[in-house]
């Protein structure tokens, strides 16, 4: 369903059996992958790409997010651009957004625009605003904030750094 670059093949090849891979698209921008299988509990941040193919149970923010068909999302997404396949309970935020007919979407959506294929459930409210989300600035100021928290708060981060 979804083309891979040669690079991303080889990169794929290298991470067999880690369930998170990570690879460089041919712009520059790194691409993460959540493979079929792996569950992942807590915010995931990056500023090129994540795929989804397993469950995340917690928020996801990158530029492009895609949920693959099969895939589980419980949490909310800030997005660039996101399309999705799979099943997502949570508050949407993405300047552009896709549901494909494989769509199952609870909750609401913030949108620039949004397309939804024929057969894509999507149960909730949608609303058009002009600029959702700038997904750079707001990558930026997440991953800087656990310096000014609490230790308690410092310790959830640093584990939470390292899935970077």
């Amino acid at each position: 369903m979804f083309g891979k670059s040669n690079g991303d093949a080889a990169e794929e090849d290298r991470g067999v059996g880690s369930g998170v891979q990570r690879s460089t698209a041919t712009q520059g921008e790194a691409t993460s992958t959540i493979s079929s299988g792996v569950s992942i509990v807590g915010k995931i941040v990056g500023q090129g790409t994540v795929t989804i193919f397993g469950r995340v149970e917690g928020e996801v923010h990158a530029s492009t997010v895609v949920i693959a068909e099969g895939a589980e999302v419980e949490g909310d997404i800030v997005a660039e651009e996101l399309t999705i396949s799979g099943h997502v309970e949570g508050t949407i935020r993405a300047n552009r957004v896709k549901l494909n007919s494989t769509a199952v979407v609870d909750g609401d959506i913030f949108h620039r625009s949004m397309a939804i294929e024929e057969n894509a459930q999507f149960e909730g409210s949608s609303r058009r605003l002009e600029d959702v989300v700038n997904t750079s600035l707001r990558v930026q100021t997440n991953r800087y904030q656990p310096q000014i928290a609490s230790s308690d708060s410092k310790a959830e981060a640093n584990g939470s750094q390292s899935a970077h």
